[in-house]
C-alpha cells in the first residue's frame, strides 16, 4: 500500500497563500479531529524550488518518515508552508502561517486543541520565533537540530532533536529547557516529560532523517494538547 505522504499526486499544493507556497498532505480518508502537523522547511527549500521536491526532501513528507500509510497510529494532516526567499526569515510569517494553519484546519476538520508545529535547521529556529510569538497556539514543538538555542520563555512542550548545527548551544538549551535526555535505547519518553532531548550522533541532515523516521516523537507529540481550543494567536 502507497505511503500517502510520499506520491507526489498526493501532495497538494497551497492556494491562497501567497507570498508563501508549498504543499499539504493528508490520509487518504481524513477522520474529524485529526491532529494538524505543520513543518517550517530549512535554508535550502525556499522558492523557487518546486514545492513538492523541497518539501520532500527533509521531514514529515520525506519517504522515510515514520507516518503510517492511513493516518490511523499518527493520525496527522501535515500542512508545509515554503518561504519567499531563502534565510533564518520565518518570524517574517508569523502572522501568514497561523492563518494558513486555521485554514487546513477548517478545511479538514483537524482538532484545533492538536496543533503542532515542527521544523529542520533554519525552521527549527523558525519553531522557536513562532513558539515564543504565538505562545498559546501551539499544543507542541519540535525542532530539530536548530542553529541557535531556543526563547527562555517558551510556554508549549518542546522536544529538541540534537545534531551539529545545534551542539555548539546544546548544553544551554538543556539547561534552558531543563529537559530530561531521552536515550537511544529508550522505548518512550516519560509520559509526564514536557521538555526532552535526544542526540542520536548524527549530522545535519542525518539527524533530520532519524528524527521524522522517529515514531517515538509522534507519540510525544500526540500526547500533549491546548487546554482552550480558542486560544488566540497572541503576539508579543
Amino acid at each position: 500500500m502507497e505511503h500517502p505522504h510520499r506520491p507526489h499526486e498526493a501532495l497538494l499544493a497551497l492556494e491562497d497563500a501567497a507570498p508563501l507556497s508549498g504543499v499539504v498532505s493528508a490520509p487518504r480518508h481524513v477522520r474529524p479531529g485529526a491532529a494538524l502537523l505543520c513543518f517550517l522547511h530549512g535554508r535550502g527549500e525556499a522558492q523557487p524550488m518546486d514545492p513538492v521536491t523541497a518539501m520532500t526532501m527533509h521531514g514529515p513528507l520525506h519517504a522515510e518518515s515514520a507516518l503510517d500509510t492511513e493516518g490511523l497510529a499518527l493520525p496527522f494532516v501535515v500542512v508545509a508552508p515554503q518561504l519567499p526567499l531563502a534565510g533564518d526569515l520565518w518570524y517574517e510569517q508569523i502572522d501568514r502561517v497561523a492563518a494558513l494553519v486555521r485554514r487546513i484546519e477548517t478545511r479538514y476538520a483537524t482538532d484545533p486543541t492538536r496543533r503542532y508545529l515542527t521544523g529542520f535547521s533554519f525552521g527549527g529556529n523558525g519553531v522557536f520565533d513562532l513558539g515564543h510569538r504565538l505562545p498559546g497556539f501551539w499544543s507542541a514543538l519540535w525542532a530539530v537540530d536548530p542553529p541557535r538555542r531556543p526563547e527562555p520563555d517558551l510556554a508549549a512542550p518542546l522536544w529538541l532533536s540534537l545534531g551539529s548545527s545545534a551542539r555548539a548551544t546544546a548544553a544551554e538549551s538543556v539547561k534552558l529547557l531543563h529537559s530530561i535526555a531521552l536515550g537511544e535505547d529508550d522505548d518512550d519518553a516519560p509520559p509526564d516529560a514536557s521538555r526532552v532531548h535526544l542526540d542520536q550522533g548524527e549530522d545535519h541532515v542525518g539527524t533530520a532523517r532519524r528524527a521524522y523516521a522517529d515514531v517515538r516523537i509522534y507519540r510525544w507529540l500526540l500526547r500533549h494538547r491546548r487546554d482552550d481550543d480558542e486560544a488566540a494567536p497572541s503576539r508579543i
